[in-house]
């Protein structure tokens, strides 16, 4: 199985960033699981959120249909009850099987002041074809509590929209979590001309995959350096 990184950029219009990850999904090999930056197609647009969650409901209905032989992993700007969240959605087998929005938002970025708090039992490992998936979303990477939840992934994503500012931040924590949790981690960053790119896939030995010039970050996935590194390396995972 192949692990893919989408390090793209996020225009203004919504419905070329839909059709730029659509190409790009096309292009990715079949069994991969594929992630895409955080609210890659929309961004944090403020004064767009009806717009956006409307939008999110279409682009759920396309990527949904291309989530054949591919697992497909984004966050978007949803509505609930007149509350906007931003929701991780995983689509496999051409169905929604995942959802959860952000529990800890970013105040730096005024996330607080226009998005709802998830839930955070929604954080928790997912199976698909056998493996133990689960997801951080961004700015959730620096709490060391919700590092516990996730504890014995076989894979963490890790959708961001991460500050230039904070590059090193973003690579050292990221690696950090692959080796904590002795599993690989796709992370995969906004390539906005402020964001920090970084995007990477990360072994469970922390060897690291990353090329802030590519659009598409691809690594083979091999449970059997999982299992290797946690038989000589036993912490108990």
């Amino acid at each position: 199985m192949n692990l893919i990184a989408l390090q793209i950029k996020t225009q203004e219009d919504f419905s070329k960033n839909l059709e730029n990850l659509k190409e790009l999904i096309i292009q990715s090999p079949e069994n991969s699981i594929i992630l895409a930056p955080e609210i890659a197609l929309s961004g944090f647009c403020y004064d767009r959120m009806q717009e956006a969650s409307e939008f999110s409901i279409i682009a759920i209905k396309e990527l949904m249909q291309l989530a054949v032989n591919k697992t497909i992993a984004l966050t978007l700007i949803t509505q609930k009850n007149g509350k906007f969240f931003n929701t991780l959605h995983i689509f496999n087998n051409q169905e929604l099987i995942h959802t959860q929005s952000k529990v800890k938002l970013f105040p730096l970025g005024s996330e607080h002041e226009h998005f709802e708090v998830g839930n955070e039992e929604d954080i928790k490992i997912i199976e698909i074809n056998g493996i133990k998936i689960a997801t951080l979303i961004c700015f959730e990477l620096r709490f060391p509590q919700l590092w516990e939840k996730i504890k014995g992934a076989d894979i963490i994503l890790n959708p961001s929209m991460w500050g230039i500012k904070r590059k090193d931040h973003y690579e050292t924590i990221s690696k950090s979590l692959a080796l904590v949790n002795q599993c690989f981690v796709i992370a995969c960053n906004s390539s906005d001309s402020n964001m920090a790119k970084g995007s990477a896939i990360i072994s469970p030995f922390g060897n690291v995959n990353k090329d802030d010039e590519k659009e598409i970050i691809i690594e083979k996935y091999v449970h059997e350096e999982i299992k290797k590194v946690r038989k000589y390396i036993n912490i108990g995972l």
